[in-house]
C-alpha cells in the first residue's frame, strides 16, 4: 500500500534569500503615507518603487490571518498610494523618452 503518512503543512520561508535591501524596523506599523513614501525611497528600494511595492506585498501575504482587519487596512491603503506612485514613475518615463 502507498505510504499514507501525515504531510506537514507548507511552511513560509522564515528570512528573504535576498539580503541587499531592509525597511526600517517598525515601518509596518506605521501610517499609510509613511509607509508607502519610506518604501518608494532610494535608501530603501534601490531600484525604485516597484521594489518597494513587492516587499509591502510580501509582508501583507507572509501576515496572513495573523494581521488585524485595521492593520490589513491600512497596509492596503499604502499598497494603493505606492502603486499610484510606480504609476506616475513609469508614466514620466515613457514621455520623457518618446521626446
Amino acid at each position: 500500500m502507498a505510504d499514507r503518512r501525515r504531510r506537514k503543512p507548507k511552511r513560509w520561508v522564515r528570512t528573504v534569500t535576498t539580503d541587499s535591501t531592509h525597511p526600517p524596523k517598525g515601518l509596518f506599523t506605521k501610517d499609510a503615507r509613511t509607509i508607502a513614501r519610506t518604501l518608494a525611497s532610494k535608501r530603501v528600494s534601490p531600484k525604485g518603487p516597484g521594489s518597494g511595492m513587492r516587499m509591502l506585498t510580501y509582508f501583507i501575504n507572509r501576515g496572513g490571518r495573523g494581521l488585524s482587519k485595521s492593520r490589513r487596512e491600512e497596509l492596503e491603503r499604502a499598497k494603493r498610494l505606492l502603486s499610484e506612485r510606480v504609476r506616475r514613475e513609469r508614466a514620466g518615463r515613457t514621455t520623457a523618452s518618446s521626446g
